[in-house]
């Protein structure tokens, strides 16, 4: 039975959707790994997925590594290929031996990047503001900051999931997995802020729930997140990159440096997985290392 690559692709799509509930996200990820395969298969004259053998699949990742793509994304697309042959497998009864047996490149281990306490508070000290926009942002910061949530749940968050009695927010994680998160005063004193003052001004006419709104009114995406950041980093003239995970792991690596459960903190990231909040012990590790280095007389 010859299996289409448009047809199976859609069907996978469907099925990650649907059954595995993949955020959107990943979706979109999966979907570009898999078309950039399907488009290197054409360049090898493949239109039936059943001739795809080993030899493809390592001429693929030997493509990959003359593009001089990262050993991450080679990972991450070798995944999500092999997946989809797994599906394929199980659903067409299709051999999927080529990418079962290929070789995952071991990821390179890097530490997370995060703010020291003295440059998230020149953060928030030179962009304070009385102006609406300046008001939004320190109220996204603050949020951002004070819950280490992910972007993409930052940008779902509607005004119902926030209760500013109990200072907490509910999130939707991967796997469409609930949970609540705390916030302290200074989150919810620029939230309060915000709600009351400049929500109501910036949306106008529009008809949504969300709770951060662009100057237009309109949802904010995760796209308008990086670029407020970055602005926000430009302002307080500091000399470093941000992106958004980066506050992720700043509040992470701030709750273990100030002596948080590690346990806590899994449950506040929404980690499936102990591993995943490990790496942040390395941080810390290395923060005390190089503060006693500095600090001890005979270091």
């Amino acid at each position: 039975m010859q299996v289409e690559s448009k047809t199976a692709l859609e069907q996978f799509i469907r099925y990650i959707q649907l059954e595995k509930n993949f955020s959107v996200h990943t979706v979109r990820e999966y979907e570009f790994d898999i078309k950039e395969f399907l488009s290197f298969l054409v360049t090898e004259c493949i239109t039936d997925l059943n001739d795809v053998e080993y030899i493809h699949a390592r001429n693929y990742v030997t493509k990959l590594y003359d593009d001089k793509k990262a050993r991450t994304s080679i990972s991450r697309k070798i995944s999500s290929i092999r997946s989809f042959f797994k599906f394929l497998n199980r659903e067409f009864d299709l051999n999927d031996a080529a990418f079962r047996s290929l070789y995952h490149p071991k990821r390179e281990k890097r530490l997370p990047h995060f703010f020291y306490e003295e440059e998230l508070s020149q953060l928030f000290e030179k962009n304070f503001g009385e102006d609406p926009k300046s008001i939004r942002n320190i109220a996204l910061l603050e949020l951002l900051y004070a819950t280490g949530i992910r972007v993409s749940e930052c940008t779902s968050i509607e005004l119902e999931d926030v209760d500013l009695h109990y200072s907490i927010i509910r999130v939707m994680g991967k796997g469409r997995k609930e949970r609540i998160i705390p916030f302290g005063q200074f989150a919810h004193d620029a939230l309060v802020r915000y709600i009351d003052e400049v929500r109501p001004k910036l949306i106008k006419n529009q008809n949504h729930r969300k709770l951060f709104v662009n100057l237009r009114g309109g949802e904010l995406t995760s796209r308008g997140v990086s670029y407020i950041l970055e602005e926000m980093i430009n302002k307080a003239a500091m000399n470093t990159k941000i992106y958004p995970h980066m506050l992720r792991h700043t509040f992470a690596t701030h709750l273990l440096n100030n002596g948080a459960d590690i346990r806590t903190v899994q449950e506040l990231l929404g980690h499936a997985n102990l591993s995943s909040t490990q790496k942040y012990t390395h941080v810390t590790k290395e923060h005390l290392r190089s503060t006693y280095m500095n600090a001890h007389p005979r270091a």
